[in-house]
């Protein structure tokens, strides 16, 4: 697993990583007032182009973190699927964004620079950000109103390569490079409409090459393939199957379905016949070749979400498992003996006369009988675990989720 992100509470503890995040606070807080962003004459200058320090420091951020993430991702040392990436809901967002940049018009502020000028004391700072809190409130109380059109258009963690279909090194050096154009035009708007006359220092012109090179480098290197994901970890994981940690007694899950405290998410990645012949009751089936397409829904599930992964025996359900376990897709497990175990145990001796054994079945694949497709419509689909007593060894632990699970603006 690549080291970062990293759980500062599994360092500091709970409360103490806290500090760490005062701390970060500060400093970000401490950087846009050395920037001049707690002065909303400096701000508002922005939209008559005739100071763009707002564009020049904020883009500049942007483009430096952007090369930095996709740099360290493709060579293994950052786990992008850990890191929050807002989920885009279109429309909203639009609105969202067209009010925001008349409020900062019109007030001088965005709800980050009001608070760093409500820090050192401006009157204006502290009123808009009084503001903010107010419109805060306002919105949680109307938001009902408006329920329907603020979750509309949802279209998930969406991101500029999957907008045009390209790879994501193309994109990160197309924005540097359009950030740098952007920079040089807005130093010609301001020496027009803000009669700047002050030479820009020369070591931009170095940063700006650095940045240059370090997104050439992300697209050179490229972002890693599920496979390569793996191949990073394989020693550590594969010890983990061999050592039959991750394979969980059926009774097991069984129990957890029917735990009121834990959602239980059962991926069903035999082919499609097998599935609609007899699968576990709530089960998804998903192609083996699909699975990947789902991650980003899975990194939103709950921390208390438990994926067990089935097939006719272990074989689908091992590599289902591999790929889940590479995109850091946390509690993963399989399904021990996939279903051919789970009806030795719970289907009834009716339903194994009706269903005899299939002599010539092959590796992983469904060892019993059917003559019809239906589906969960067994009894040993949703049995009664009060109706059975099977003695297992617990093996779901519920990792400390670190995936994504929120984010915010500034």
């Amino acid at each position: 697993m690549p080291p970062f992100p990293l759980n500062l509470a599994d360092y500091f503890g709970h409360w103490p990583s806290y500090l760490v995040f005062v701390v970060i606070g500060i400093a970000f807080g401490i950087v846009l007032e050395m920037s001049g962003f707690g002065n909303s004459k400096k701000l508002a200058a922005q939209f008559y182009f005739k100071d763009m320090t707002v564009l020049k420091v904020m883009f500049g951020a942007i483009i430096t973190a952007m090369s930095l993430i996709f740099l360290t991702t493709a060579l293994g040392l950052l786990d992008y699927n850990l890191i929050w990436v807002n989920p885009t809901y279109l429309w909203p967002g639009v609105v969202g964004g067209l009010l925001m940049g008349v409020g900062f018009i019109i007030g001088g502020f965005c709800p980050g620079t009001s608070l760093v000028a409500a820090a050192t004391a401006k009157i204006d700072g502290i009123l808009f950000a009084l503001g903010v809190f107010f419109g805060i409130f306002l919105f949680g109380e109307t938001e009902a109103l408006f329920d329907d059109f603020w979750y509309s258009s949802y279209m998930g963690r969406y991101t500029l390569p999957e907008l045009f279909g390209v790879s994501t090194g193309v994109i990160v050096l197309g924005i540097v490079v359009m950030a740098l154009l952007m920079f040089w035009g807005s130093e010609y708007l301001e020496r027009i409409f803000g009669g700047k006359e002050k030479p820009e220092p020369r070591w931009r012109y170095a940063a700006a090459s650095g940045l240059v090179m370090v997104a050439g480098a992300a697209l050179l290197i490229g972002q890693p393939s599920t496979q390569e994901r793996w191949e990073r970890i394989a020693d550590e994981k594969e010890a983990l199957l061999e050592a039959r940690a991750v394979q969980i007694h059926p009774a097991e899950l069984l129990d957890n379905i029917r735990d009121p405290k834990i959602q239980v998410v059962m991926l069903d990645v035999r082919d499609v016949t097998d599935y609609n012949l007899f699968h576990i009751l709530d089960s998804t089936y998903i192609p083996l070749d699909e699975l990947t397409e789902h991650v980003e829904e899975f990194l939103q599930e709950p921390p208390n979400t438990l994926f067990v992964t089935i097939s006719n025996d272990e074989a689908r359900a091992t590599e289902a498992w591999r790929l889940l376990v590479a995109e850091s897709v946390p509690n993963v497990y399989i399904l021990e003996g996939g279903i051919n175990n789970w009806l030795d145990l719970y289907a009834s001796e009716e339903f194994k006369a009706d269903h005899p054994i299939r002599e010539d079945a092959g590796e992983d694949e469904l060892k019993y009988t059917f003559t019809a497709a239906f589906g969960a419509h067994y009894d040993a689909a949703y049995p009664n675990p009060e109706d059975f007593e099977y003695e297992y060894e617990p093996k779901v632990k519920l990792e400390v989720r670190r995936g994504p699970t929120s984010g915010g603006c500034g």
